[in-house]
């Protein structure tokens, strides 16, 4: 039997070879092998078909592919636009934004999605309160400066708070967006929840005719453990000025309910009342109307565009088009519209016209094109065999703002329909959409067989490369604004849809990471990738005699000897319990310290200055396993130390090296070397040094 690779590599050439060698041995009285004779004509279509039909075998369709994928629990990533948070402190007046805004940096297209109102207000003030006194760190809105500020003071505590002063009325606003850029001093692992705060809560309030009233928010920095934004919302607020701190205004504070920080937090920037946008180009607008025979149209996406309108003659009915005219006097499906500064008016008058829109939800639809796609719009017609591919005019398409229209006749024209994909509905057009691609594969026509296909709603993005770094200033598409838009943070989210490749190897990076503790290795895997913590040594060591395995960890919290607190430790535990073995056991060790001391004496090379600091800041290096890639347990080599100092340009010879634990409970002297207990750390203790220079 043929395998399905060699099915598919046999080209149409080998196979007419075979026949040819075939041939004779099966009919001796057949020897005109001409391309004239008509036996070989058709045996030349057969061998084709039998080519074709070995490729088609050992090529899946789309939806089987997807089917074999979820079975195994992989589906492929779809692409999604990146979202960047912007400030507006440049602009010298308030500005509302229109949904569609379009603004740029480089190539690069960004637009908002709904109306915002921006620059209505600016922080002015940054305090932070302890036991009643306040102390100013407002220096964090400069943004010149990366200073960190403890806003919850040396020892963060319950009550402790950090007030947020700003001018302006927030009343019209909905909710607020703060940026908060915290200083890093190790690497923390990122949470599975954005909003989950394992170290401190904090309580939001802000000021009313009540006093301090508390608000709902949404705290992505884990009450200010990591860089993130802050979102605050002001529903049923009338915000006072705060007369209380240094500097007055109106006033938001966040209140420590809990504090357990690992490592003091510290605040570098914070940047306040920002607005999203995200990296798309919008090329095919869509906007619905209700209940309406009068509406008016601006389009986001330039002046040069088309515009195609829709509406509905009976409730849950499919769309009829109308024409755009100047003028009456005509009977059929028109509207007028006349163009202003403001844009398009257009009105439906069945008085007139004899046709009209019934009076219901999204009666009425305008698509907006530009030239670019109101020239390749048609996609082509559903001819209804399976898996049916259509190649679309672009790529890397946004998903949730794209649809296509289906045209199909009937008795008094065309009905129009507007079709999203991967939406079920009984008797409708199921498609999928593969979006970096450009195409669409039909899966099932339902009752749309010969309809024909148009694009509707079109935007694409940049994927991946809209990640844009923190720091640029973004300009907007409006010729009466001068002000540029600063980005505190980096564009999140941005990615091209998975390839059937790349998900193969996400299956594969999922298939080598461990999810089962069950050799020492996995065990120190798991540990280093607890989220929300700061990992920086682990180690663990098993013991068969009591199917235990005991698990040394050292945290990242920048102090000189570290130790584990209650929550690194409870943290780590409910980790390895949903995944170890269930006849293995495990213990959680504290990490152990101990200082190794050192005699030396050695010979100098005369002309050298500050041979003394060089040698000793050589010997801790070697010593130091806090700050080094040295592990729990390292076999500390008095050769190491003694060639690491010898390398020196200074040194002329090592006459005299020692080593010796300062505590022998924790590491022991072996054949000169330093052997610390499976959980301790080494770290430079008394460092005796003689220095001799050569020419004495």
């Amino acid at each position: 039997m043929l395998s399905v690779e060699e099915l598919q590599s046999r080209t149409f050439e080998e196979r007419m070879d075979d026949v040819m060698r075939e041939l004779p041995l099966r009919s001796s009285e057949w020897t005109n092998y001409n391309p004239s004779d008509p036996g070989m004509t058709i045996l030349e279509n057969l061998t084709a078909f039998s080519a074709l039909q070995g490729a088609e075998i050992a090529t899946l369709s789309y939806r089987a592919r997807m089917a074999l994928l979820k079975m195994a629990g992989f589906v492929p990533g779809r692409g999604k636009c990146s979202r960047v948070l912007l400030s507006a402190d440049e602009l010298d007046s308030p500005l509302t934004l229109a949904s569609g805004q379009r603004f740029h940096l480089g190539n690069l297209c960004f637009e908002t999605n709904r109306e915002t109102h921006v620059g209505a207000c600016r922080l002015t003030g940054v305090y932070s309160c302890e036991n009643d006194e306040f102390r100013d760190i407002s220096f964090v809105l400069d943004r010149e400066l990366a200073v960190p500020a403890r806003l919850f003071g040396e020892e963060p505590a319950e009550d402790n708070a950090v007030y947020f002063v700003f001018d302006g009325d927030v009343t019209d606003l909905k909710e607020i967006i703060l940026y908060a850029r915290m200083y890093a001093n190790g690497h923390r692992n990122a949470t599975v929840d954005r909003t989950e705060h394992i170290f401190a809560d904090t309580r939001w309030e802000v000021l009313t005719e009540s006093g301090f009233q508390e608000v709902s928010v949404r705290d992505y920095t884990g009450a200010f453990v990591s860089s993130g934004e802050i979102r605050i919302s002001l529903s049923d607020c009338d915000p006072l000025v705060y007369t209380d701190t240094p500097e007055f205004g109106y006033c938001i504070r966040a209140v420590l309910k809990r504090a357990d920080y690992d490592i003091v937090p510290r605040l570098t920037n914070l940047y306040g009342f920002l607005f999203e946008v995200w990296q798309k180009d919008t090329l095919a607008h869509s906007v619905s109307f209700n209940r309406a025979d009068r509406i008016r149209v601006k389009s986001p996406i330039g002046e040069n565009v088309y515009y195609l309108i829709f509406g509905k003659e009976e409730k849950g009915s499919s769309y009829r088009r109308y024409e755009m005219v100047g003028s009456g006097g005509i009977t059929g499906r028109f509207c007028k519209y006349s163009e202003s500064a403001n844009g398009l008016d257009i009105i439906f008058d069945e008085n007139e016209f004899g046709y009209a829109p019934y009076k219901c939800k999204e009666c009425v639809r305008v698509i907006i094109y530009n030239e670019q796609i109101m020239r390749t719009y048609s996609v082509g017609r559903v001819i209804g065999f399976d898996d049916q591919e259509l190649a679309l005019p672009v790529s890397n398409i946004v998903q949730e703002n794209f649809f296509l229209i289906a045209r199909r006749k009937d008795e008094e024209g065309y009905l129009y329909d507007f079709v999203r994909p991967e939406r079920k509905i009984e008797g409708g057009l199921y498609y999928h959409l593969l979006e970096k691609e450009g195409r669409i594969v039909i899966e099932d026509a339902g009752d749309f067989i010969g309809a024909d296909l148009f694009m509707g709603g079109v935007s694409v993005t940049n994927g991946e490369y809209g990640n844009i770094t923190s720091g640029n200033r973004i300009s907007i598409d409006d010729e009466d604004v001068e002000a540029t838009f600063l980005n505190p943070g980096d564009g999140t989210g941005g990615t091209f849809r998975e390839t059937l490749e790349q998900v193969r190897a996400r299956f594969l990076r999922d298939m080598r990471t461990p999810f089962t503790a069950v050799c020492a290795s996995d065990y120190e895997s798991l540990v280093r990738s607890t989220p929300g913590l700061c990992i920086r040594k682990t180690k663990a060591v098993t013991d068969d005699r009591e199917n235990m395995v005991r698990v040394v960890v050292m945290p990242d919290t920048g102090e000189n000897l570290p130790k584990l607190n209650d929550i690194y430790i409870e943290k780590i535990s409910k980790r390895l319990e949903e995944r170890r073995l269930i006849t293995t056991g495990f213990q959680i060790k504290q990490p152990a310290y101990v200082a190794v001391g050192v005699r030396c004496t050695v010979y100098v090379k005369k002309h050298f200055t500050d041979c003394r600091k060089q040698i000793e800041d050589r010997i801790s290096a070697c010593i130091d396993y806090i700050n080094s890639d040295r592990n729990f347990g390292d076999r500390l080599l008095f050769e190491d130390v003694f060639h690491a100092i010898e390398d020196l340009p200074c040194v002329e010879y090592v006459y005299e090296l020692s080593l010796h634990s300062e505590n022998n409970k924790l590491a022991q002297v072996k054949e000169n070397d330093i052997i610390p207990r499976y959980d301790c750390l080494c770290y430079p203790g008394n460092i005796q040094l003689s220095i001799v220079t050569s020419e004495n």
